[in-house]
């Protein structure tokens, strides 16, 4: 589902865009259908493009709120790491969330931002908008850094 990136290793980053190329590995990565986009190292900006599936929608035909938080939580996080070269990743203790419109099936666009980052505090934003452009749903988190999950390894040691 991700992009094809140079190297094997998992720990390997996207040459300059410091993403972690075994990112669309991670089961919710791939339940979110989440395929990184871009990395804008001077604003502190990942872009992320969402598939998003049917049996993520309510009978109102947009995805459930909840599950509208797991892609934010996603393009925020992803900025963290992206931020860290793949060393760390956020643990959120909180995330509010604004549903601005209904998100429907299909294509979606996130942007996630580190706001500030420090040793023991990470404040995030991100925002997910429809492919023409229209805001659909923004949010803010704070968060822990921790070390970056992995396949062996929770990061929580």
């Amino acid at each position: 589902m991700g992009l094809p990136f140079a190297g094997a290793g998992k720990d390997k980053m996207n040459g300059s865009a410091h993403f972690p190329e075994d990112h669309h590995t991670s089961p919710h990565s791939a339940l979110l259908g989440s395929e990184f986009v871009d990395w804008d190292e001077a604003t502190q900006t990942a872009t992320m493009r969402f598939t998003v599936r049917r049996e993520m929608t309510t009978w109102r035909g947009g995805v459930q709120g909840g599950l509208v938080a797991g892609y934010l939580d996603d393009v925020m996080g992803y900025a963290y790491v992206a931020a860290t070269g793949g060393e760390m990743a956020p643990l959120n203790l909180d995330l509010t969330m604004s549903l601005i419109r209904l998100i429907p099936e299909g294509p979606l666009i996130g942007k996630g931002r580190v706001v500030k980052a420090g040793r023991k505090v990470v404040f995030l934003e991100g925002e997910l908008y429809s492919e023409d452009g229209k805001l659909m749903a923004r949010s803010t988190s704070t968060a822990i850094p921790t070390p970056r999950p992995t396949p062996e390894s929770t990061g929580m040691e």
